[in-house]
């Protein structure tokens, strides 16, 4: 059985992978020796034309045929700061008992290596219905401008995109996109002992109150309401003075259902004080959609795959295309003090991952 051994194979050469991203420094913005890596390892395994822009890499199955349709394969090299609560060297990959400890296993260590591992699986073969592209990515972490958003324009057209994040191999056909507003309630300036000015805090908290209260009309059937929340508020210099201005943040996730900009006229239309202004910090982060009528949903539901509805958003916000979430690991543990993922799943997500593709691929033959 030559397949099953080689998924094996490159499951067990990826690990060894992860483990060498793992013990090397990758946080946003300092992902130059991760990329390395990366790249070395797929030009070792045969992979040509390897590119690079910034610490962002992909590179084309050995088939690639521009008249077939292509699948993009991404997942982020970058971690967060490690929590000042570890109790073990978070760039130490050690492995106890089955479990892979260090900064970046979960997130997304595991998920990036079960997609490298399946594209090298189908990397040689030429009768694939599909092209794929592979694009261990940047700057996920702190949605930088030098992530997988700055090669984008650099891929041919994209079909669809398997984004690898920790979803214990559920897969996320929808994900919230987030709106920042930033806020001003205006007022007008007087004297605390007497009967004059308008007091901002006060318009502002009832412009917060309608942030806290406020039902969309829309709701999504996989992600449910928009969700608003105030952040952040700042207003007063002294305590005899009422204040003309009163600042407040607020965290807004939007759902399929509304645009950036059609979240914000609703907000700006319903707010209880017309003159509060209100800024948009960008419409960067959309919201994420894969119909779940698309083949390969339909296909993943019927292997048993459970589909989901995202509140967390990833670098399926910036992509234009259809766009599904699922990897190994726990979306739990991300982010936490003494990271880890289990060796099973990886070994599962694999085989799971190199299955689903192999029955997706054949239903076109």
């Amino acid at each position: 059985m030559q397949e099953p051994l080689l998924a094996n194979k490159l499951t067990l050469e990826g690990i060894e992978l992860l483990k060498k991203l793992i013990a090397t420094l990758s946080t946003s913005r300092n992902e130059d020796k991760t990329a390395a890596i990366i790249m070395q390892y797929l030009e070792n395994h045969g992979v040509r034309e390897v590119s690079r822009h910034f610490n962002n890499v992909w590179a084309k199955n050995k088939y690639f045929d521009s008249s077939k349709p292509t699948i993009l394969f991404n997942s982020h090299h970058d971690t967060v700061l490690p929590a000042k609560s570890y109790t073990r060297d978070p760039f130490s990959p050690d492995v106890e008992n089955g479990i892979l400890y260090g900064l970046g296993s979960n997130d997304a260590g595991g998920p990036l290596i079960n997609l490298i591992t399946t594209f090298l699986y189908f990397n040689e073969r030429k009768d694939l219905p599909y092209n794929i592209i592979i694009a261990p990515t940047a700057e996920e972490e702190n949605s930088g401008d030098n992530g997988v958003a700055s090669i984008l324009d650099k891929l041919p057209p994209i079909e669809f995109a398997v984004v690898g994040e920790p979803t214990c191999m559920e897969i996320s056909v929808a994900e919230k996109g987030i709106l920042v507003l930033d806020c001003v309630a205006k007022g007008v300036t007087g004297h605390a002992a007497r009967n004059t000015g308008v007091n901002a805090i006060y318009k502002a908290m009832e412009d917060i109150n309608w942030f806290k209260t406020y039902k969309f009309e829309k709701v999504s059937p996989w992600l449910g309401e928009v969700k608003c929340t105030v952040t952040g508020v700042n207003a007063g210099t002294l305590h005899n003075v009422v204040p003309d201005s009163c600042s407040f943040m607020v965290d807004v996730r939007i759902t399929e259902k509304y645009t950036h900009q059609e979240a914000l006229d609703v907000i700006r239309e319903n707010l209880p004080n017309k003159d509060t202004e209100v800024k948009p910090r960008s419409f960067k982060l959309k919201s994420s959609h894969i119909d779940e009528n698309h083949p390969f949903i339909k296909l993943a539901e019927k292997e048993g795959f459970k589909l989901f509805g995202s509140p967390t958003t990833s670098d399926r916000a910036v992509m234009s295309y259809p766009s599904l979430k699922m990897g190994p690991g726990d979306s739990n543990r991300s982010h936490t003090a003494d990271e880890y993922i289990k060796l099973s799943e990886i070994e599962d997500g694999v085989k799971k991952t190199v299955d689903l593709f192999e029955k997706f691929f054949a239903s076109f033959s």
